[in-house]
């Protein structure tokens, strides 16, 4: 990677988008095999059931913590070397959860998900690398055809999953050892990728806006504020979705199958997103990803039968990649080059900070309100509605701000 100023260049950019589907797909992998088992692992170590999901919760925090000082080093040193150090970081953290299960170490395996963070931190990168060379125009496609490349994971990671997760007499380690080879193999890809350095600042050059200067712009504080929504949501009702299944008396597969048409219904739709964001415009397409969402608890209340499961998970994946992904193009085009570092770091550290509490809430709510996984089911669905009616709202108030120039 070269240190020369940001140039559009989609040639360049549609190279790095086929480098950066194949790391979604590969590396991406160990998240939903990480999130269907996450919950049933610390269910199985934690004293208190209330705590079953905080594995998935220290995953979440640890990818918020990292966010801000991965961004300042992929704006000092480009952003190869930030992916070579989340795929470290998945490794590590892989390893650590697997000694953590073989001790039966609730403490240890809980450090384990709080170092694999940071891999899904740097892995939060992609979509904002591909915009890196991008024009104005191939951007809204260059992330969503990166986004895209979760399809493979969501089959890749569950069908692990299904392999890997008896395969030692630790239920489970089988699983977290997969994980290592994921991001050893996987990080490989990142030596071909070729997105320049942004170059040093002069003494003399424009120094950006400030943090809080940057959140202040109506585009870019309902940017946050939907992605934040959307993600935060997202991570609530499927934190808690193996749980739910499980506990209203299906298989461990089952579980792992409604996970994977969740995550395919998360990327599948990445594939024309883009061009429907190039079409009709970006805040239409945040708007139906929330309604969406909402039609996804609407469904998850009607009942626990499994088509009740699949149909809410389908929902929720595709309404999480509209609202997402909008959010993402949206942010992408409100700052400058110089300003990426800093408000890319920011965003991510608000929207996973958001994702944080939700997976936090999702393991009280489904464990300990009501008794019963039905009731628990219940009270998670029914949390999403403030959050949707706030993201609702702030996309209204931008829509009737004046046209910024």
């Amino acid at each position: 990677m070269t240190q020369t100023a940001y140039v559009p260049d989609d040639n360049r950019a549609r190279r790095n988008v086929y480098i950066l589907v194949l790391a979604q797909a590969i590396l991406g992998a160990q998240m939903p095999m990480i999130f269907t088992i996450g919950g049933l692992a610390g269910q199985a170590l934690a004293s208190n059931l209330c705590f079953a999901t905080l594995p998935i919760s220290l995953i979440v925090l640890g990818s918020m913590l990292a966010a801000t000082p991965v961004s300042h080093i992929m704006q000092k040193y480009g952003r190869r070397t930030g992916f070579f150090l989340g795929a470290g970081a998945g490794a590590i953290g892989g390893a650590v959860g697997a000694y953590g299960l073989y001790l039966a170490s609730f403490p240890i395996f809980l450090l384990g998900s709080l170092i694999t963070g940071i891999y899904m931190s740097a892995q939060g990168f992609y979509r904002f690398a591909a915009a890196d060379t991008a024009s104005d125009t191939f951007r809204p496609k260059a992330i969503s055809y990166v986004m895209a490349g979760g399809l493979a994971s969501a089959i890749i990671g569950p069908q692990m999953v299904k392999l890997t997760a008896d395969a030692f007499v630790v239920p489970f380690m089988g699983t977290y050892l997969a994980v290592i080879a994921v991001n050893i193999l996987g990080s490989l890809l990142f030596w071909f990728l070729d997105i320049p350095k942004p170059a040093v600042p002069s003494a003399d050059a424009p120094k950006g806006r400030s943090r809080m200067e940057l959140l202040k712009t109506p585009r870019i504080a309902v940017a946050v504020i939907c992605a934040m929504v959307s993600y935060a949501l997202m991570n609530l009702v499927m934190t808690s979705t193996p749980l739910a299944v499980v506990g209203c008396g299906f298989e461990k597969n089952t579980a792992a199958d409604v996970v994977s048409a969740h995550v395919l219904a998360m990327y599948i739709p990445s594939f024309f997103t883009g061009h429907l964001i190039a079409r009709f415009g970006v805040e239409k397409i945040v708007a139906t990803g929330l309604v969406i969402l909402a039609g996804a608890g609407a469904v998850a209340l009607q009942g626990v039968e499994l088509e009740n499961f699949f149909i809410a998970l389908i929902l929720l994946g595709l309404g999480w990649n509209f609202g997402f992904i909008g959010a993402t193009t949206m942010l992408a085009g409100a700052h400058e080059p110089n300003e990426r570092g800093k408000m890319q770091g920011l965003n991510d550290l608000m929207v996973f900070g958001g994702v944080t509490l939700a997976s936090l809430a999702s393991g009280g709510l489904m464990n300990c309100s009501g008794g019963t996984a039905q009731a628990g089911w219940t009270s998670v669905n029914l949390a999403m509605a403030p959050f949707l009616m706030l993201a609702g709202g702030a996309l209204i108030w931008l829509i009737f701000q004046p046209k910024e120039d």
